[in-house]
């Protein structure tokens, strides 16, 4: 698992999917502080790693990053994290286009 504090390449981001799903980097993003986790088998596990690392669970938001995907189809919101009827999001999906397009900016800052 890696916190990204510096950009990194679509090559790298397809070299850490080559370890684990082969087209796809699970990805969980911090809105409020503007992180993103990746590199893990399970969403939860990438949670749990920025959860330990001073983030708020109200402000984590897990999807898939789809390596050989451009545009809207590199990024999927689709994660079992991202259920939270009390947050409004009662659905896999992220539903709030506001934390949508934070999510975008925040993949957009780190990975080339």
């Amino acid at each position: 698992m890696l916190i990204l504090n510096q950009p990194i390449s679509r090559d790298e981001l397809k070299s850490i999917a080559a370890n684990t799903f082969g087209d796809m980097v699970k990805a969980v993003a911090d809105v409020r502080r503007g992180l993103i986790a990746i590199d893990a088998d399970l969403h939860a596990d990438l949670e749990r790693y920025l959860l330990e690392n001073g983030s708020m669970q109200q402000d984590l938001w897990g999807f898939n990053l789809w390596v050989d995907e451009q545009g809207e189809d590199f990024i999927e919101f689709d994660s079992l994290i991202n259920i939270r009827a009390w947050q409004g999001n009662p659905s896999r999906d992220v539903l709030d286009p506001e934390v949508r397009s934070a999510i975008a900016g925040i993949v957009n800052k780190f990975i080339l």
